[in-house]
């Protein structure tokens, strides 16, 4: 009888425990008063010491600079989900700023991540056999510093 309760006891503790909430910030952690303080901002510098460097910034056409933040929900054995969502635009040239965009979760798209692996062109393709002979040569022995 008290192995039966210790066992239903561990396995309740088990199950309790692979349903853990937790809550992890990705990216940028914005001030509440993120409008004002992005209103206030009229050059690069000012923008890099506030917020420092963006995540990215466009190669093409207009030179934008993207801040991105969210909070990651975990809940358990199920798949992520996010909230919090604020992306920052910032349009810039010449150190200067011409204009800003915020964007909130309900301004976002819904983008669907596409299940599988995306081919590469021309990529090739090689079995485990020909993997472990491609590599012959490739790796100095240790200790060599080369």
């Amino acid at each position: 009888m008290m192995l039966k309760k210790i066992c239903l006891i561990s396995g309740f503790a088990l199950i309790l425990s692979a349903c853990t909430f937790q809550t992890k910030h990705r990216g940028y952690v914005f001030p509440i008063n993120l409008e004002q303080k992005v209103q206030d901002i009229k050059t690069t510098s000012a923008l890099i010491d506030e917020f420092g460097a963006p995540q990215v910034k466009t190669l093409y056409g207009d030179e934008v600079w993207i801040y991105f933040g969210a909070d990651e929900n975990y809940r358990g054995p199920f798949a992520p989900t996010y909230t919090n969502e604020t992306v920052l635009l910032v349009w810039v040239k010449g150190g200067r700023i011409q204009k800003t965009k915020l964007l909130h979760d309900a301004d976002l798209p819904d983008i669907k991540i596409a299940q599988g692996e995306t081919d590469i062109p021309a990529a090739i393709e090689l079995n485990a056999i020909e993997e472990l002979f491609n590599n012959i040569g490739r790796f100095s022995p240790a200790g060599l510093g080369q």
